[in-house]
Formats: structure tokens, C-alpha cells, sequence
């Protein structure tokens, strides 16, 4: 079964406190689902229609994990936490192994 990819792009990010605050919840609540951050920061570089914003890449077991893990109670939890304190962009895609 191929492992999926979460990658959410930070359009913009209005309220660093509420940022912090779901840094803070985010991770306990995809680790159930064998969720696992591999990058996360503002881009080295960017190219095309490329913006140098925020980017996070998180791996999943496969994509169903990572929408359980999205659609939990636990992860919904740090989104309100979140609120309107950044403009975002998240995709769940399959890998390709």
C-alpha cells in the first residue's frame, strides 16, 4: 500500500500566536495515525509560480490514515485552535511506493 503525503502551503499567517497554538496540538493528534512531519518551514527556494512561504510535508501509512487523521476529533481540535489565524492550503496525495 503506497504511503500519502500531506502538503499544506501557508498563503498567509495573520496571528503567530494562533499558529503556535496549533503547532502545539497538531502533532499529538496525527501521530495516532503514524502521521510524521518531514519538512516543515519556510521555502529554501521557490521557482515557476513558486512563493517562498511556509510549507509543511507530513507522511502517512497510506491515505486513508491521513484523512482519518485529518478528519479526527483530535486534529479538528488544533484547526479551531488555528481559526483565522492563517490562510492555508492542504493536499492529501498517494505516493508513488
Amino acid at each position: 500500500m503506497p504511503k500519502a503525503y500531506w502538503v499544506t502551503a501557508y498563503r498567509s499567517i495573520s496571528d503567530p500566536d494562533k499558529l503556535a497554538a496549533y503547532a502545539r496540538l497538531a502533532p499529538p493528534a496525527i501521530a495516532p495515525f503514524g502521521g510524521r512531519y518531514l519538512a516543515r518551514g519556510t521555502a529554501a527556494a521557490a521557482y515557476e509560480a513558486g512563493v517562498k512561504e511556509r510549507i509543511v510535508i507530513s507522511e502517512f501509512p497510506s491515505v486513508e490514515k491521513a484523512v482519518a487523521a485529518h478528519d479526527s476529533p483530535a486534529y479538528q481540535g488544533a484547526l479551531a485552535a488555528l481559526g483565522d489565524g492563517a490562510v492555508r492550503d492542504l493536499r492529501i496525495v498517494e505516493g508513488l511506493d
